[in-house]
């Protein structure tokens, strides 16, 4: 016969529960990072918008112009980012998608979009002038306009410079998708921000760490097929595995602990 929880136990249990808000820390991150690039990268000049969570197939983020209204008849802009990446790419990567939007919201109040969904050369020598290159390909050598863009940062580019400092603040994205698509495990593996110096929040992603692989393994995607563990770089990596069986990849020499089990991570190969 099993014990029942102590009404001590119970309540708890109950305020820890009552204290996680994911909500707030969420878009509270997101409007942090958002005040911080306007700052470093626009001087401060763009207006308010509204960030969304959305989760758009093959698009990591995207800027709608004037999409929502208070009651009191004012508008504003929006900015989404698709929540699914959070887990398989890079810190870096999300917070290129955000600025990618936010450059095309200082194009929509200070300059001239291209039409539809082009991305035009005036928003391509903004994107250079704050560090980041743009690409159809998310790679070097990919076009630098056109209807579907990607970007990666510029070593030595300012932009890469703000993410130091801001990540130097202890800044990061608190929760993260537990379901991520096999094209989104794939986006991270690509990553050029992978190949970053790990002060700026390259060469890492969420999914590496033991606490968050171990949610991710059980998960499903959206096609009801078990998701693949986030695959890495695996150039110059080690795998490292514990006792109760989790992965990791990471540097040769790494020294870790399983936050289960308490066991350290070995060395089992590439």
């Amino acid at each position: 016969m099993g014990v029942a929880p102590s009404g001590q136990a119970v309540r708890g249990a109950h305020a820890a529960v009552a204290t996680l808000r994911p909500t707030h820390e969420t878009y509270s991150e997101l409007q942090q990072a958002y005040g911080f690039f306007n700052e470093r990268l626009f001087g401060g000049q763009l207006p308010a918008c509204l960030i969304t969570l959305q989760r758009e197939k093959r698009t990591c983020g995207y800027f709608s112009a004037q999409r929502f209204a208070s009651l009191d008849g004012q508008t504003t802009d929006e900015i989404a980012i698709n929540p699914s990446y959070f887990a398989v790419v890079p810190l870096t990567e999300v917070m290129q998608t955000l600025v990618h939007e936010m450059v095309h919201l200082w194009q929509h109040h200070f300059g001239k979009p291209g039409r539809g969904r082009y991305h035009n050369a005036e928003w391509a020598e903004k994107m250079e002038a704050i560090g980041l290159m743009p690409s159809s390909t998310g790679q070097p050598g990919g076009a630098r306009t056109g209807d579907l863009m990607a970007d990666y940062a510029i070593e030595g580019g300012v932009f890469l410079r703000a993410c130091k400092d801001l990540f130097t603040e202890d800044f990061r994205i608190s929760w993260f998708d537990r379901f991520p698509a096999r094209e989104h495990i794939q986006a991270g593996q690509v990553s050029m921000a992978m190949h970053l110096a790990a002060d700026v929040g390259g060469g890492a992603v969420p999914a590496q760490s033991a606490v968050v692989m171990a949610s991710l393994a059980t998960s499903m995607n959206n096609e009801g097929a078990a998701a693949a563990p986030a695959a890495v770089n695996k150039s110059n990596r080690q795998k490292y595995r514990c006792g109760c069986g989790h992965q990791v990849w990471g540097k040769p020499g790494l020294r870790i602990l399983c936050a289960e089990c308490g066991a350290p991570f070995t060395d089992v190969g590439t």
